[in-house]
């Protein structure tokens, strides 16, 4: 029998790493359990919940502060990462207990740190490269992410037996970037998170949310390449046309949020722009239900999962005309220049206006969400796994 671990980092307030780790947990647990034994590390207490009913053996993790910065004082001195790896193997006792599971395969769905401190056989996601194609943002940059996300990044796709992608874009730039070979890269594409198909009643949903009937939708952490200004002057612009206008901007009320806060208010749109904050799982999916449209005006890629969100729920969505993004969504979404708030202010024009085209994405978007769900995704990880454990002299 073949022993696979699952090394879960990110809790949900991370977006689409927890998005994408969930997916992994499915694929992984749907393994036939007659051929393969699941060990799974978390170190965000909330996973707890979400493995109630998983069969596999679980590692709660507890690493405190002192590895973490350990390990980043160790990547600006510039020396061997394989070193590190090794003596951390000797000293600390997550490394040990880790390597003590024997297992034929680690599987990290989250880009960071972690992938570079096991001496263990892996198969790591790569999300994506931003730090290198949109380096003109900031916080790409900010407080040496750039080197950090480099070393490590280099590091896991030198070691890993095999490198997850979103998408063909996204395996063309891990070759291009740090020459992986191709044989070592496999698209795993990003799906709608289990979550999103549930139908349950949401008990005190209106009392806690007070939503305007009809409203546009953008759930995303307030970060600059999330692009929150350019669409909120688009709705400025849209007012002036049809003054009912709402957009609903849900996320923690982190990062660069207080900026958004000062451009509403400065552009007069405090009846206009709402603010629920972080929702959770149980809630999103009434928000997209209930929105007129998706609109995701994104600066960062290759590919993004909340219109995959909108098309199993019968959302229209208009979305940035970058990287992988047209050929995610194909002809069930609007598509606009993230930089232009003209085009953007176009498309939320036509949104709100035309219910002929947003019966016609809804549509769309319902053949998309048939053509790539959960089951296709256990299916294709299933197949990634097993080349890895069967044939691990390939990678």
């Amino acid at each position: 029998m073949k022993k696979i671990g699952l090394f879960l980092t990110s809790g949900p307030s991370t977006g689409g790493t927890f998005q994408y780790s969930l997916a992994l947990l499915s694929a992984l647990g749907s393994l036939p359990q007659d051929e393969f034994a699941l060990v799974v590390a978390y170190i965000d207490p909330s996973w707890k919940g979400y493995l109630s009913e998983c069969s596999a053996v679980q590692l709660p993790i507890n690493p405190g502060k002192a590895s973490k910065l350990l390990t980043q004082f160790w990547i600006i001195s510039g020396a061997s990462l394989n070193l590190w790896r090794r003596w951390k193997a000797s000293f600390d006792p997550i490394v040990r207990e880790v390597v003590r599971q024997k297992c034929d395969l680690w599987v990290f769905p989250g880009q960071n740190l972690w992938t570079s401190q096991f001496p263990v056989p892996m198969l790591a996601s790569v999300e994506d490269l931003m730090h290198r194609y949109q380096s003109d943002i900031k916080e790409s940059l900010g407080h040496a992410r750039y080197w950090f996300r480099e070393a490590y990044i280099r590091f896991t796709c030198r070691q890993a037996r095999g490198i997850l992608v979103d998408s063909e874009l996204g395996k063309q730039h891990v070759h291009e970037s740090y020459g992986t070979p191709m044989e070592k890269l496999f698209v795993l594409p990003f799906i709608p998170p289990g979550y999103i198909y549930e139908n349950r009643p949401v008990s005190g949903f209106n009392e806690r949310y007070k939503l305007p009937r009809k409203y546009l939708f953008y759930p995303a952490q307030f970060w600059k390449h999330k692009n929150h200004a350019r669409l909120v002057r688009a709705i400025a612009r849209v007012k002036k046309q049809f003054p009912d206008i709402h957009l609903v901007l849900a996320g923690p009320k982190t990062n660069h949020y207080r900026e958004v806060i000062r451009l509403v208010d400065t552009l007069g749109l405090q009846e206009n722009v709402f603010f629920p904050g972080y929702i959770p799982d149980s809630d999103v999916p009434e928000f997209y239900r209930r929105a007129r449209a998706l609109v995701f005006p994104t600066m960062f890629g290759p590919t993004n999962i909340p219109p995959l969100e909108a098309f199993a729920l019968a959302c229209p969505v208009a979305t940035s005309r970058i990287y992988a993004m047209p050929e995610q969504v194909g002809d069930a979404a609007l598509l606009f220049d993230p930089t232009s708030v003209d085009e953007i202010a176009s498309c939320i024009n036509r949104l709100w206006s035309d219910d002929t085209l947003c019966e016609h994405l809804v549509s769309k978007g319902n053949q998309k969400a048939a053509s790539w769900n959960q089951a296709q995704f256990n299916r294709a990880a299933s197949t990634i796994v097993r080349q890895l454990t069967d044939h691990p002299a390939i990678a």
